[in-house]
């Protein structure tokens, strides 16, 4: 596969440092939205084990990290995922982990713009102003217009921006957690701890959800080529922010739980879980502060998801395997403002296409299948990571064994998101996911019988 020449505008070369790369990792999870909104949907499944769903995913996702971090270091192009698997297992297979990784930001943008009408109306009631919530429609809207002006102009204002939001609303939720904490006593929840009698069941069944808390933490790769010192920033952003998100999911999962005094069954049908969380210790009033730092991070994680999904598909244009015009960049803003157009788009589109259907509901199943695309690529990059070494010469036992527990574990699960069977309608997703892979499958089969030379050969990245 040749890359179509690069002799116009080109991205923004070395521009960012390794706190902005760690930033749009950190943005790209948003941190925030768990303890604010996702929490409830891995308690409705796992109940009080939730925090070992999270434990596990933890788990899994550092393994999937160190794998990751091995081919950025060597490879460090904005094209990532679609270039690792590519270069290991062929255009096909690299085609399709781009398919699979551009599903996965633009429908988390999905789920975390659903989540700012939530978050919105939240506040607003916090205020006792829910009578005056716009229509979701038209903050969808507005929202996803600042979204794109932001990712349109700026790589370096998108990532310092993200970064400081981010910030902000993490220190907001630990603070109120400590004093919820303290007002209720103690940290010790033996119905959580009794590893014995927790529902395993619904642990298992919730872990495709709990992954879905972590995914972005990978996407400082995608900024790769905009990167300052990139073979040591970009690794080292992937196993930070696996590391110390993992930390906090756990952490705040277990003492939300415990702050409810155990009443999963409460937590999990919450459409503001920190929120009843306070009302809980009688901190009511706390509620909009928390929900207004779950609308930045909802902000700061929709941009990072613009960012990363753009650069994928300015990649995946710049080899043809999109229109070239995706491969196009702003003459002054250095930015792919195209693929930038193009994802917020979508972006809307389905968006406001899934909105009747409710918007907490929209968000669990938008969420949960752009976690089954995540989940593709980072089984592909566990098994593609010791065959890239093994050519370079840089495979060691250590690599080896790191690629192989990835693989398992992020196998584990991947089962575990189909069985036991999720109810409905999360049953279904496994199978609109299936046919979204055939689909592109179906365009690679096109491409390779109509256009045969774009598929000639990915040894060589010429993009700039």
């Amino acid at each position: 596969m040749t890359a179509i020449p690069a002799n116009g505008p080109r991205l923004r070369h070395a521009t960012l440092s390794q706190l902005e790369s760690l930033g749009q990792s950190i943005a790209n999870i948003a941190p925030t939205l768990t303890p604010a909104l996702n929490v409830a949907v891995v308690v409705n499944l796992a109940g009080a084990g939730s925090w070992l769903a999270y434990l596990i995913a933890t788990i899994g996702m550092m393994f999937v990290a160190a794998n990751i971090g091995a081919l950025a270091r060597r490879h460090p192009q904005s094209g990532s995922y679609f270039i690792y698997v590519g270069r290991a297992f062929g255009p096909f297979a690299g085609a399709m982990s781009g398919w699979s990784m551009i599903a996965a930001y633009l429908f988390t943008a999905v789920a975390v713009t659903l989540s700012f009408t939530i978050f919105l109306g939240n506040v607003l009631s916090a205020l006792g102003l829910g009578a005056l919530t716009p229509p979701a429609w038209l903050l969808m809207v507005v929202f996803i217009a600042i979204v794109w002006f932001a990712g349109y102009r700026d790589i370096q204002l998108s990532s310092r921006l993200a970064l400081i939001l981010e910030g902000i609303s993490i220190g907001v939720i630990v603070v109120i957690t400590v004093v919820v904490v303290m007002r209720h006593g103690g940290v010790v929840d033996h119905r959580q701890l009794d590893i014995a009698r927790l529902p395993m069941g619904g642990v298992m069944s919730s872990l495709a959800f709990a992954v879905f808390g972590f995914v972005g933490f990978e996407s400082a790769a995608t900024l790769s080529k905009e990167t300052r010192d990139p073979h040591v920033a970009v690794p080292r952003a992937i196993m930070i922010s696996a590391a110390g998100v993992g930390v906090f999911f756990t952490v705040m999962t277990y003492l939300m739980v415990l702050g409810m005094g155990g009443d999963t069954a409460a937590l999990a049908a919450s459409g503001a879980p920190f929120a009843d969380l306070t009302a809980k210790v009688g901190l009511r009033w706390v509620a909009g502060i928390v929900y207004a730092s779950a609308l930045i991070s909802s902000f700061a994680c929709a941009l990072a998801c613009v960012n990363a999904a753009s650069r994928l598909l300015f990649s995946m244009g710049r080899y043809q395997f999109f229109h070239r015009a995706l491969g196009a960049v702003h003459a002054s803003h250095q930015t792919p403002h195209i693929a930038v157009t193009l994802c917020c788009g979508f972006t809307l589109v389905a968006g406001l296409a899934v909105l009747p259907i409710g918007a907490l509901e929209a968000f669990g199943l938008t969420g949960t299948f752009a976690t089954l695309g995540f989940l593709v690529v980072y089984l592909l990059v566990c098994l593609a990571a010791p065959i890239d070494l093994r050519r370079s010469g840089g495979l060691g036992p250590h690599q080896g064994a790191l690629a192989a527990v990835g693989a398992l574990l992020v196998g584990f699960v991947i089962f575990g998101a189909v069985w036991p069977v999720p109810p409905w309608p999360y049953n279904l997703l496994i199978y609109l996911f299936a046919l979204y892979m055939a689909l592109g499958g179906a365009w690679f089969g096109y491409l390779k019988f109509r256009r045969p030379p774009v598929l000639v050969s990915i040894a060589h990245d010429l993009e700039m």
